[in-house]
């Protein structure tokens, strides 16, 4: 499948998705969001698929979203409640993919930007990348999900503080926060995020996609609910070959061979 705006590149079990388009700060415009539509459609469709890494072109991760594209939307009949409709559906079915997803910050992560970032299920951010939710600066409030997504990573306040202020956020800030999960130099940012996709590579796929589903799900509902439906998903994963091969090559002494089945 062809992508105009997001290049799609597969190597073995990972896939790298590279917001590409550079003299935009990669700022997610209609056709961003198509392609990223897209490209959850081809994931879903390829069992190879373990990891996805997600970046951008050029000095920026995304600026957010386009607001060239977004002016006049306010009075336009309703297609500014569609787009961003579309742009929810899209980014809850990026979240939801069944494999893990990582972000790799290279560069300005703002506004829609982050919200991006924080559908993601890991985060490495270069350290010549800023970050920062914007949206007060320029009087606007998020609405690709930061107002829900950013207190249930963060906490109330802290969410409040960042939202409310448009500050930006410091390497170090962002890792203690928990927004990224670690912090490269900016010339280690894809060596390192490569390393780690292989090395998840070797997991089983199907306990990937347990633990995520689980994980996502469990801090929708209170703590009883969550635990049921954790019980229910480790009797689910017993039945897979996946569970059955890494118990074989306990007993055996040996490395695992999963097949993400």
């Amino acid at each position: 499948m062809a992508f105009e705006n997001i290049r799609y590149e597969k190597e073995g079990h990972i896939v790298r998705l590279t917001i590409n388009r550079p003299k935009a700060l990669n700022a997610i415009n209609q056709g961003v969001i198509e392609d990223l539509n897209a490209a959850c459609e081809t994931i879903e469709n390829d069992k190879e698929v373990r990891v996805a890494i997600l970046t951008g072109e050029g000095r920026a991760f995304s600026a957010g979203a386009d607001l060239k594209a977004l002016k006049g939307s306010e009075d336009s009949g309703g297609q500014g409640d569609e787009f961003l409709r579309f742009w929810h559906k899209t980014f809850n079915r990026f979240e939801d993919l069944p494999i893990c997803t990582i972000a790799a910050i290279n560069g300005f992560a703002l506004a829609g930007g982050l919200e991006l970032v924080m559908c993601c299920d890991l985060a490495i951010l270069s350290d010549a990348a800023q970050i920062g939710d914007q949206h007060a600066n320029f009087g606007l409030v998020a609405g690709g999900g930061n107002t829900q997504r950013l207190p249930r990573a963060l906490g109330i306040r802290k969410a409040k503080e960042l939202m409310y202020s448009g500050d930006w956020i410091s390497p170090e800030d962002a890792v203690s926060f928990g927004l990224v999960n670690k912090v490269v130099p900016a010339d280690k940012l894809e060596e390192e995020t490569t390393a780690l996709a292989k090395k998840l590579c070797e997991k089983s796929p199907m306990a990937t996609a347990t633990v995520k589903r689980l994980i996502n799900n469990g801090m929708q509902v209170d703590l009883h609910s969550g635990l049921e439906m954790e019980l229910s998903g480790v009797q689910m994963h017993f039945l897979t070959d996946d569970c059955k091969e890494g118990l074989a090559a306990f007993n055996e002494k040996r490395d695992p061979q999963f097949k993400g089945r």
